[in-house]
């Protein structure tokens, strides 16, 4: 879980360049995934509850 400082920190920011994208729902910063707003491990918990419609998890 992301310190809620940084989450603030990110809002401050002066320049748009420097502001870092982090996940909606737990604040992580690395591992983002802009088609969801989310980081990874976020989306493969949610994907794996069937929450994020239309993903399913791949076999081969």
């Amino acid at each position: 879980m992301a310190k809620k400082c940084m989450a603030y920190r990110e809002e401050r920011r002066k320049f748009d360049v420097q502001v870092r994208n982090r996940c909606k729902r737990c604040g992580r910063a690395r591992g983002y995934y802009r088609r969801f707003g989310l980081c990874r491990i976020c989306v493969r918990e949610m994907a794996l509850q069937g929450q994020i419609p239309g993903m399913v998890k791949s076999s081969w």
